[in-house]
C-alpha cells in the first residue's frame, strides 16, 4: 500500500521575490485537488507535516542556512512520519514542498538504502565550494552525502544519511555548477540527455524527484526552470524503470503561485499515478 504524506515546507528556498515567501508549500493540496488522492489504488493518507514558519533570516557569512532551526525541526518530525509508514509495511509518498526535505528521508531511513537523486540540478552547493551556502533546496544532495556544516549534514549523528558510494543523480544539465565535483564523489551523475542509461546496481533506494528535471517547456512552475530537461512520457519512463529497486518516493518543488489555471498541477496528478498507479 502507498502511504501518502504531505510535507509543505518551503523552508529550504529563497524569497522569490521581496516580502513573499516560495509557493511550493501549497503543492500538496493543489495536487489533491488534481486528483491526485483519489486516482491512486491501494492509498492510505498518513496527514500532514507541517513546517514551523517561513522567515528570510539569512546572514552572509554566518554559517547558518535560511530557516535552519526550522528545516531541522520539521526533518525531525518527517523522518517520523515516513518511519511510522514504512513500519506499516507500506511505500511512502511524500509531496514536498522544497527538495530539503530530503533531509528528513535521509533521517527515516539512517543509512540503510540507497539514493536516486532525480534533479534539474545536482544540488551540490556546499560550504567547500561556495561562500554563498544559504539555501537547502539547492544543497540538499550535498547535505544527504555529508558535506555540508554538521547542523544539517549530522543531524543526531547519522552523517552521511545516504552513502556516496550508493548515491546516483541523474537530470542535471550539462553546465550544471556542481557536475564535476557531484561526479567525482558519488557512484554516478547522469545529465539529463543521457537519461536512458542503466544505474549501476545499488541495492534499495530511496527516491528523490525534483520535478525542475522536466523542460520548461513541460512544466515552468518551478523555483528554477532551466532547458534541457525531459519531457513528460521521458520522466514517466524514467520513474517506471526506476520503480522496482525504490522504497519510497518524493516529489518536490512545484509551485502552485506559478500555475494559475492549474494546468501543471493536472499534468504532475496525472504523472505520479501512471507511475505508482
Amino acid at each position: 500500500m502507498i502511504g501518502i504524506i504531505a510535507a509543505p515546507s518551503n523552508l529550504g528556498l529563497r524569497p522569490p521575490e521581496p516580502g513573499a515567501v516560495p509557493g511550493c508549500a501549497k503543492a500538496p493540496e493543489a495536487l489533491r485537488e488534481a486528483g491526485l488522492y483519489a486516482n491512486l489504488k491501494d492509498a492510505r493518507d498518513y496527514g500532514v507535516v507541517l513546517p514551523g514558519r517561513y522567515r528570510d533570516d539569512w546572514v552572509p557569512g554566518a554559517d547558518r542556512l535560511r530557516n535552519q532551526d526550522a528545516i531541522i525541526d520539521h526533518s525531525r518530525r518527517l523522518a517520523a512520519r515516513i518511519t511510522r509508514v514504512l513500519d506499516d509495511g507500506n511505500f511512502p509518498l511524500v509531496l514536498g514542498g522544497d527538495c530539503g526535505i530530503l533531509v528528513g528521508a535521509g533521517l527515516a531511513l539512517r543509512g540503510r538504502y540507497g539514493l536516486v537523486h532525480v534533479d534539474g540540478h545536482t544540488d551540490f552547493r556546499n560550504p567547500t565550494n561556495s561562500a554563498q551556502c544559504a539555501s537547502l533546496a539547492g544543497e540538499d544532495l550535498a547535505a544527504a552525502v555529508g558535506r555540508h556544516w554538521d547542523a544539517i549534514a549530522d543531524l543526531d549523528g547519522l552523517r552521511p544519511y545516504f552513502d556516496p558510494a550508493r548515491t546516483v543523480h541523474i537530470g542535471c544539465r550539462d553546465d550544471d555548477e556542481g557536475l564535476a565535483e557531484a561526479s567525482a564523489v558519488l557512484r554516478a551523475v547522469i545529465p539529463a540527455k543521457q537519461h536512458a542509461v542503466a544505474i549501476p546496481d545499488i541495492g534499495g533506494y530511496w527516491l528523490h524527484v525534483d520535478v525542475d528535471v522536466l523542460d520548461p517547456s513541460v512544466l515552468p512552475a518551478v523555483d528554477s526552470p532551466d532547458p534541457g530537461g525531459l519531457t513528460a512520457a521521458e520522466l514517466t519512463g524514467l520513474l517506471r524503470s526506476l520503480r522496482p529497486g525504490a522504497v519510497g518516493i518524493q516529489f518536490t518543488v512545484f509551485d502552485p503561485d506559478l500555475d494559475p489555471d492549474g494546468r501543471y498541477a493536472d499534468l504532475l496528478a496525472t504523472l505520479i499515478a501512471e507511475v505508482l498507479g
